[in-house]
């Protein structure tokens, strides 16, 4: 799982940077993408996932709705990384 979660408050001025320009956005430090960036470039579209009911015990769902927002999405993770070890 490679999604971060805080409780810090970001510091970033939020209203500043919409409210900017893009032309006054350095982007110097990104790398031009060209047509050899695309070359080999497949469109993949996301898997659509069936909407089930499982139970859980109360302890665990807590748990992971704790973890913050996308809680579903790494009961998804968990489940997915046990069945990879299962099948090895």
């Amino acid at each position: 799982m490679s999604e971060k979660t805080t409780k810090k408050t970001s510091r970033t001025d939020w209203a500043r940077i919409d409210a900017m320009p893009d032309d006054e956005i350095d982007t110097s430090d990104i790398p031009p993408l060209d047509a050899a960036f695309f070359a080999d470039a497949k469109l993949r579209m996301p898997q659509a996932k069936p909407s089930i009911t499982i139970r859980l015990e109360p302890d665990i769902l807590d748990w992971f709705k704790g973890q913050g927002k996308g809680y579903q999405t790494r009961i998804n993770a968990v489940l997915r990384k046990y069945v990879e070890a299962q099948k090895k």
